[in-house]
């Protein structure tokens, strides 16, 4: 399998030069910082906003007039 000029052997080879970098125990902090920010990214790119109103902060004109 290739992803483009990269074979497996090349991959595995980067894998072990970024574990001996950083060590085991900074990789899923690394991996899970590097996700949040593609998904950053791709929201500022896409015009998304992640921030969705939940249930306690929409109310109804009916809720506001009762209050």
């Amino acid at each position: 399998m290739r992803i483009g000029p990269l074979g497996v052997p090349e991959l595995l080879i980067i894998l072990l030069v970024i574990m001996l970098i950083f060590g085991a125990k900074r990789l899923p902090e690394i991996g899970s910082s590097l996700g949040k920010g593609i998904r950053t990214f791709k929201s500022a790119v896409t015009g998304e906003d992640d921030k969705e109103p939940t249930g306690s902060e929409t109310t109804t004109s009916s809720e506001k007039d009762s209050l």
